[in-house]
């Protein structure tokens, strides 16, 4: 008689239970994001009792489910405030040498990074030195110039602790003056940055290494691509190009560094990438494709390694009890226990996790000829066994647990890229303070301080981390629900097989094209068919002569189901092998397409 209405709410997070609210709109409100706080849960009501906050807008938008996911995950995407703003250097700040800084500036330093990247956080160089070695250096943009401890601008960025990548946008941890201008190590221009000099032989033995406040000028900001083909160019070719000669010498040294760390029991891991290109307009996905790495990736990546690893080292001799560092631990053989098993009894293949350099050995031998992509997608799972690696403050664990298990390191932390980590923030501030030209914060003389900052890196890490892929998961549903997408069949690879008696038969899939998985629902069959034979052991189940086994290749159809409430749902249906009742009613279709063609010869 009021006008309201009694309405369920069901939220995006399924761990969430039905809320009911009292609302007036409930018209307007239909087919829209809203947000909705709880308030009670009377032991009275099957459901808790909440009230609507506001809406968001139309299901199905791409910003609006963007904005969901980024309210989902709690990710900072306010904008920044006047104080924050307050902290920066005026938009025509001229970067201009310093008494305590090494000017590099004549050397050939250049960056090389995805095409687009505007945060470029970190460059190299490599140039040969007359006793016969190189001196090598790693170029981080020296970010604590411009944010000064317990600043606004310093508290903000503590609190977001890491920009966020969505596929259609990016949450900065700092403002983009800085972001993208300032302390993006860019060509052709001036740039303050926090260089580690190595003395190396050509061997990759170091020799020396020096830790140095500097003035750089890139020559050059390559995408990988182009990094690529000049270590394809032929050396006789490149003699006289400064670029081609400093990236084949960086590769040939990045190999010989890669082949130590391996050696020593690094794992290379895998993960199923993919990027999108999206409409200029409508910024909707027009295709997606499995992120493909290459050398220059290589290159990059173990540079960034050594340098993280040479840095961690410096800022424990200095702070053993305040330094933060990542640590990576063992995995659990309980982790671990079902993949062993499924590779075993489904290829004949032994996984060895005793330490990280039986794993990965056990990985490189991990082959089936007949089918190359066995290898990465072993590496996939493997890489789904371990826990995430994690901030900590040195003096919280024993040497013992600093490991990183992943990159068979004793220590390690992150250096190299300050523009979008804070963990990267404190550590140029330990290493500043390491080689004496600033003095430590006092508030990193704090251990309950490094706790609880730490806490927090690990939190909004994991957070961006899961939106990233929400972002993703929800950029696929809009490019299967387009024309582009339609109904499309691709191969796929079985991750898991559900072989619960009295279940619909099902198995779990991923899609390396799309880098998407889903479950396969065998609806058509009866789950209590005498057909239907469910092996756990060998993970696989069986209609008479047709078998579904772990990492079995099959070929899916993938496309988009609208439920009522405008939900969209991606789906894939099985294509081949034929499984089920439909194999004879194809077999039954056959002979007599067969027959009937005899009788028509006859």
């Amino acid at each position: 008689t009021d006008g309201t209405f009694t309405c369920v709410f069901f939220a995006v997070d399924k761990r969430v239970p039905p809320i009911l609210i009292r609302t007036s709109q409930r018209d307007r409100l239909m087919g829209q994001r809203i947000l909705v706080a709880m308030d009670s849960w009377p032991a009275t009501s099957l459901y808790p009792l909440g009230h609507y906050v506001k809406a968001l807008g139309t299901i199905g938008d791409v910003s609006v489910e963007t904005q969901v996911v980024l309210h989902e995950y709690n990710i900072p995407c306010d904008p920044f405030s006047e104080k924050v703003l307050a902290c920066l250097p005026p938009s025509d700040y001229k970067i201009e040498m310093e008494d305590n800084r090494l000017d590099l500036r004549s050397l050939p330093v250049l960056s090389i990074d995805p095409p687009g990247c505007k945060d470029i956080d970190d460059a190299l160089h490599c140039i040969p030195l007359p006793n016969g070695n190189f001196q090598v250096g790693v170029h981080i943009a020296d970010v604590t110039h411009y944010v000064h401890a317990g600043s606004a601008m310093d508290v903000e960025a503590a609190r977001r602790s890491t920009s966020t990548y969505l596929v259609n946008q990016r949450l900065d941890m700092l403002p983009s003056l800085l972001t993208t201008d300032l302390c993006s190590l860019k060509g052709n221009v001036d740039r303050y940055a926090f260089s580690v000099l190595w003395e190396v032989t050509a061997e990759a033995d170091i020799v020396h290494v020096d830790f140095r406040k500097t003035i750089i000028h890139s020559i050059g900001a390559l995408t990988y691509a182009e990094a690529q083909a000049m270590i394809d160019q032929p050396d006789d070719s490149s003699y006289n190009d400064v670029k081609v000669r400093a990236v084949k010498r960086l590769n040939l040294l990045g190999r010989k560094f890669r082949a130590k760390r391996l050696f020593a029991g690094a794992l290379t891991l895998a993960s199923p990438e993919v990027k999108f290109v999206l409409d200029s307009d409508s910024l909707n996905p027009t295709d997606v494709q499995a992120y493909a790495l290459m050398e220059a990736n290589a290159l990059v990546e173990e540079f960034m390694l050594l340098a993280n690893v040479t840095v961690s080292k410096k800022i424990l001799r200095h702070y053993p009890t305040l330094s933060v560092l990542r640590r990576h631990p063992a995995p659990s053989r309980a982790a671990f226990d079902s993949l062993i098993k499924k590779a075993k009894n489904c290829k004949g293949v032994d996984i060895n996790i005793d330490d990280s350099k039986k794993l990965a050995d056990s990985l490189d031998n991990a082959m089936v000829d007949s089918d190359p992509y066995f290898n990465k997608l072993l590496r996939i799972l493997s890489t789904r066994c371990m826990s995430p690696a994690q901030y900590f403050c040195s003096g919280e664990y024993k040497p013992t647990e600093w490991h990183h298990y992943g990159l068979a390191a004793h220590v390690y932390t992150h250096f190299t890229s300050p523009i979008r980590r804070y963990a990267d923030v404190c550590v140029h501030r330990l290493l500043a303070a390491a080689i004496g030209v600033q003095s430590l914060p006092q508030q990193m003389s704090s251990k309950t301080f490094l706790h609880d900052l730490c806490a927090n890196m690990n939190r909004r890490h994991r957070a961006a981390q899961l939106a990233g892929r929400s972002s993703v998961q929800l950029h696929t549903l809009i490019f299967f629900a387009g024309k582009e997408g339609a109904r499309q069949q691709e191969d796929a690879y079985v991750l898991d097989v559900d072989t619960a008696e009295g279940c619909i038969p099902s198995f779990q899939v991923i899609v390396p094209r799309y880098g998407i998985e889903g479950r396969v629902k065998c609806s058509q069959i009866d789950p209590q068919d005498e057909n239907l034979v469910r092996d756990p052991e060998n993970f696989c189940i069986r209609y008479k002569d047709t078998t579904i086994q772990v990492f079995d290749k099959v070929s899916v159809k993938i496309w988009i189901r609208k439920e009522a409430d405008q939900q969209k749902e991606l789906v894939l249906d099985l294509i081949s092998p034929v499984f089920g009742p439909q194999a004879e009613q194809k077999l039954d279709k056959n002979e007599l397409l067969a027959s009937a063609s005899k009788r028509a010869k006859n």
